[in-house]
């Protein structure tokens, strides 16, 4: 039997507030989720003036990243290259950049999901949450 790290509550307050930091320094409107290894929500920010879809969206890239074990880009990567038969992965709802894992020692911990401005923004947004826990 193998023993694995998992977030705790402090990691996940850790990560949201060093996100919402990236956020707000760059005056960007975003939903910020995060997720455990199985993509169950841990914790869900709206700051003031994201759409409401960002809501859904920001999870729903978390939970990519966090099933897949890969950053949710990778997905769009796939679909912009052609194989659009792709977009019928079970489970897989949230296909655009802005979900990055949360990796240690190879073992996925969870993830972090951001939207609300350009996919790239998102993505540089949940790095800087994963960063505050020294990941």
């Amino acid at each position: 039997m193998k023993n694995k790290p998992m977030l705790e509550s402090a990691d996940v307050k850790l990560i949201a507030a060093a996100a919402e930091a990236e956020a707000l320094k760059n005056n960007w409107a975003v939903t910020i989720a995060i997720v455990d290894d199985g993509g169950h929500l841990l914790g869900l920010q709206r700051l003031d003036g994201a759409p409401a879809i960002s809501a859904h969206i920001a999870p729903a890239k978390a939970h990519t990243a966090a099933m897949g074990r890969r950053e949710s880009k990778v997905y769009e990567d796939v679909i912009n290259q052609g194989r659009v038969s792709f977009l019928s992965a079970p489970a897989l709802s949230g296909m655009l950049e802005g979900g990055v894992p949360i990796m240690k020692d190879g073992q996925c911990l969870g993830a972090v999901g951001v939207s609300g401005v350009k996919s790239t923004e998102d993505a540089q947004i949940a790095r800087a949450g994963i960063a505050a826990i020294g990941l």
